[in-house]
């Protein structure tokens, strides 16, 4: 498992801190792994491939595929630096990705990111795929001054659950979750 130190400067509106990610190591994976792979920032050249993976994960979550609306909105997302995107990559193709956004913590009165997207194609689960682009966005928000990461998951989705608990990911038992659509 190959994690690429990058240096990258993303100017997000809310960006915050020194913009580097070091690399990471001790990543293990499986023995009939894919072949190595490589974790890295995406950029615009990466837009129409990010997509059909976002168009995948869209469906996870039982929305309609639609391949032009999830380039439109990946496109976006990279050309306005409105989010951090990580791909994971093997044999040259992307098989992953994570999407985080920034934003802050009133409470906490700091900056913090929400882990809004993680998905892997099959093929590439049970690799370390998951848990690379999990620790990219750790090491990215840890590196960049943000104080915590946050995301949500479906309560059936028991593999992924499994994967942010044994990376120390706390479930809240605190809080609700609440959504209100509003258009």
């Amino acid at each position: 498992m190959k994690i690429v130190a990058l240096q990258t400067t993303p100017n997000l509106a809310y960006s915050v801190g020194n913009n580097n990610i070091s690399t990471l190591s001790n990543v293990r994976t499986r023995e009939n792994a894919l072949s190595a792979v490589e974790i890295r920032l995406a950029n615009i050249a990466d837009a129409e491939n990010v997509a059909k993976l976002f168009d995948l994960y869209r469906q996870f979550y039982e929305q309609t595929s639609d391949i032009t609306l999830a380039e439109e909105f990946i496109t976006a997302r990279i050309k306005n630096r409105q989010s951090v995107i990580f791909v994971a990559e093997s044999d040259e193709k992307i098989v992953g990705f994570c999407q985080m956004y920034p934003t802050f913590c009133s409470v906490e009165a700091a900056p913090m990111m929400v882990l809004y997207d993680l998905f892997v194609v099959n093929a590439a689960r049970k690799t370390g795929a998951g848990r690379a682009l999990m620790l990219a966005a750790q090491s990215y928000a840890k590196e960049n001054g943000f104080t915590r990461l946050d995301l949500s998951t479906a309560k059936t989705n028991v593999n992924a659950q499994a994967l942010y608990e044994s990376l120390d990911w706390l479930r809240d038992s605190q809080f609700y979750y609440y959504s209100l659509k509003v258009n």
